[in-house]
């Protein structure tokens, strides 16, 4: 199987959302080592993780998902500094909202 189309089905967590289209394939061990707080499970297996926008407003984190600004809850922010994307990560999907989400160097 080509590693961009292994990569692809990695990152792809629902039939709703597929990964972007510039999808590096060498991340994709670093995105299903992400891990849902409070259950374990893979944030990606569920839904689609992707780097995203992000800012912090009163010492919270917000992330851009379709064009809008939405609060990421505090138990959903994973501590982790080793980023590989050099951009914020948020795995979302419209039904279950922020699943994880794991800052960049620029927040």
């Amino acid at each position: 199987m080509p590693r961009l189309a292994l990569a692809a089905i990695l990152l792809a967590g629902s039939a709703h959302a597929a990964p972007p289209p510039d999808a590096d394939p060498a991340l994709a061990p670093w995105f299903r080592d992400l891990r849902e707080p409070g259950t374990g499970r893979s944030c990606c297996s569920m839904t689609d993780c992707r780097p995203t926008e992000a800012r912090t407003r009163g010492g919270r984190y917000e992330v851009l998902i379709e064009g809008q600004w939405l609060a990421v809850p505090p138990e959903k922010v994973l501590p982790r500094s080793d980023n590989p994307t050099g951009h914020a990560v948020v795995c979302w999907t419209p039904a279950l909202g922020i699943i994880c989400f794991v800052h960049g160097p620029e927040v």
